[in-house]
Formats: C-alpha cells, sequence, structure tokens
C-alpha cells in the first residue's frame, strides 16, 4: 500500500512539473510607476479650483509589451481610508515595449475644505487582454485655498463692481430717507423806477441814477449856465446905454 501511495504521490508531482514547464508565465507583468510633484510644489500642495499636475514616471521591466491603457485617481479620509471622490481619468492607449520607460504628466482638481487628504493615483495597462493597475502615488497631501494676489484683474473688477453697487445703493437711501435742507432765498436788490427826488441835503441820490444819464445832465447844466450868462449881460450893456442917454 505504501508502494502505490509513493508512486501515486510520485506521478502527481511529475505532472505538475510537466504543466509548469510546458505552460508560458501568465501572471503579472512587472510594470513600476512612480508619481512625483514637480519642483515648483516641492510640498506637494493640491490648490483648490486650479489645476494641480503631477508627473508619472513609468517603466516596463518584463520580457513582455503591455499597453498603458489610463491614468486616474482618488481622494480618500486620511484616517479611516473612507472613498471620497475619484478623480477624472485620463486615457493614453500607448504601447510600453518591455525594457522602455516613459514619463507622462496627470492633471486633477480639488474642491475640498483646506486639510489633509489621502490622494491615491494608479495606471491601468493590458498584457494579453488582461487589465493589471499599478500604484503610482500613495500618500497624505494638504489641501489648500489658493493665494490672493494684488495684480489679479478678476478680483480687482469684480470688487468695483460690487463697490459702485453698494456706493449707487447708499446714495439713493440717503436721497430718499435722510430729510434735505432747504434753501434760502436771498431777495435780489432792484434799482429804483421812478422819478428821482431831492434829498434833505438840496442834493440828488446819483448812486442810483445810471452813469450816462449823469453825463448827459452835466452838458444841460453847462449849457444852461452858459446862456444865461448871456443874456445877463445884454441886460446890463442896455442899461448903461439908458444911462448915458440920461446924461445927455
Amino acid at each position: 500500500m505504501r508502494v502505490l501511495s509513493f508512486l501515486g504521490l510520485f506521478i502527481g508531482s511529475a505532472a505538475f512539473v510537466q504543466n509548469v514547464v510546458a505552460s508560458p508565465d501568465a501572471g503579472e507583468p512587472v510594470v513600476l510607476a512612480v508619481a512625483t510633484f514637480p519642483e515648483a510644489n516641492a510640498f506637494g500642495h493640491v490648490v483648490n479650483g486650479e489645476s494641480n499636475k503631477i508627473f508619472i514616471s513609468i517603466e516596463n521591466k518584463s520580457d513582455r509589451n503591455v499597453t498603458l491603457k489610463n491614468i486616474a485617481g482618488s481622494f480618500h479620509h486620511p484616517e479611516s481610508n473612507r472613498l471620497l471622490k475619484n478623480t477624472s481619468a485620463l486615457s493614453y492607449g500607448i504601447p510600453l515595449l518591455e525594457g522602455a520607460s516613459m514619463q507622462l504628466p496627470y492633471a486633477f482638481h480639488s474642491e475640498f475644505k483646506p486639510g489633509d487628504y489621502r490622494l491615491n493615483i494608479w495606471l491601468e495597462h493590458v498584457a494579453d487582454d488582461q487589465t493589471y493597475r499599478v500604484t503610482a502615488y500613495d500618500s497624505i497631501v494638504s489641501v489648500v485655498e489658493p493665494s490672493g494676489s494684488w495684480i489679479d484683474l478678476k478680483l480687482w473688477t469684480t470688487y468695483l463692481i460690487v463697490s459702485g453697487l453698494l456706493g449707487g445703493l447708499a446714495f439713493y437711501l440717503y436721497t430718499t430717507l435722510v430729510p434735505q435742507p432747504k434753501k434760502r432765498k436771498t431777495p435780489q436788490v432792484s434799482a429804483p423806477v421812478g422819478t428821482v427826488t431831492a434829498t434833505g441835503a438840496g442834493g440828488y441820490q446819483e448812486e442810483w441814477i445810471p452813469e450816462h444819464h449823469l453825463k448827459k445832465s452835466k452838458k444841460s447844466k453847462a449849457s444852461g449856465a452858459a446862456t444865461s450868462g448871456d443874456e445877463t449881460s445884454g441886460v446890463e450893456s442896455g442899461t448903461e446905454g439908458r444911462r448915458r442917454k440920461g446924461k445927455k
């Protein structure tokens, strides 16, 4: 009985070795992938609302040709590793020959509250009609808000529009709700109309008479004085002639 059992074990072992040698290795090809942030983002910060770029170095160390299918990623809770959101998948469909290596960019967006999250980035490749996944990045990253800039034209435009609207609203409320002070009307002094009477001192109030009327009145007075002087001299000459005739 023991001889038969040993014989059966020997036959089974030989069949197993024969199947292993006859059939080729159909396991997962060795493909390495490592993701790194650019030098400008050495601390690996993920900025909300911006396109965050990461570079993935890929190397095919197997003796088979594979096809790079896509690159994708996901955000997880840092402690419980609970899935929060998947990032967009970027399809490639390019061949990766045996022993070949390449570096490809991958961009993703974030809309989370500032804090720490676990970021997982992977690539998928196809070999012998089988799809395999290789992890390129699995680490904690810090999600931050974009830093403000004094040269941000969009921000300044928004501030100006909002300031203009608030200023117009404040002016409208001020003019409608706050009572406005009434303007006092100053009476206008008009020149006297009619005849000009003499004052108690015997003169006229020349400040109420226009200048051209004053010039005309002065000329008429001068001509009147000259005429009365001639009449007086004529009278005197007639009187003297009569006196001389009486003496004769």
